[in-house]
Formats: structure tokens, sequence, C-alpha cells
């Protein structure tokens, strides 16, 4: 899972040489929620060596494909509608001007080739 780092305003000045002090350190540890810490447990104990039966693997590892798939858009941060339309507006520009090129590049070789071969 993903660690989570606190920063300051103050953080910004340090160099990236210096080490964290005690404080720091403590934040940190704080940050990381109960429940990925009841994650990591749950993971270890079925990552113990304990192998399904092999008729099963299959299904184990979808199931767990689904899980960690469910965990990762959990995190996803989804735009907002005005956002949204930005962006699907900026898809469509792309495609006009996309289509626009094709078509005179398709109108321009359509005449080359009619040249040439008359």
């Amino acid at each position: 899972m993903a660690h989570v780092t606190r920063i300051k305003a103050h953080d910004s000045a340090k160099s990236k040489d210096s080490k964290p002090t005690p404080v720091e350190k403590t934040e940190k540890i704080k940050l990381v929620s109960k429940k990925e810490k009841k994650v990591k447990k749950q993971d270890k104990a079925k990552d113990d060596g304990k192998k399904p039966f092999i008729l099963l693997r299959p299904f184990v590892a979808f199931g767990r494909y689904l899980r960690d798939s469910w965990r990762e858009l959990r995190q996803v941060r989804w735009p907002n509608r005005k956002v949204t339309w930005k962006m699907v507006l900026a898809v469509f520009v792309y495609t006009a001007l996309f289509v626009t090129f094709l078509v005179v590049v398709d109108l321009l070789f359509d005449w080359l080739f009619n040249i040439i071969l008359k």
C-alpha cells in the first residue's frame, strides 16, 4: 500500500539530504491508517505459504485481482462535471482537427495520383 507523507510549508526549505526529526517520523507513522494496517496483516496471513488446491488457484487469483482493482478504484480522484465537459470538448476539438487533416491529406494524394496516372 502507499505510504502517506505529510508535507508542511517549512519542509520545502529543507535540503533533501537532511534526516527527518523524530517528531516527523512519528507523524508519518500516525498517518498510516488502521485500515491499511489491517489489510497488510490480512495479506501477510494469506501469503504465509498456504497454497490453495490446484483447481481453485484460478478463482483465488481472479478474486485477488478483483479485490486489488476495487482498492485502486477507491483511490481514484474522479473529475467533477465541469472538468469532465472540458475534457469532452477537448476530445471533440482534437478529433475534428485530426479528421480535417486526414481529409486534406487524402484530397492532396488523390489529386497527385490523378495527375501522375492521367
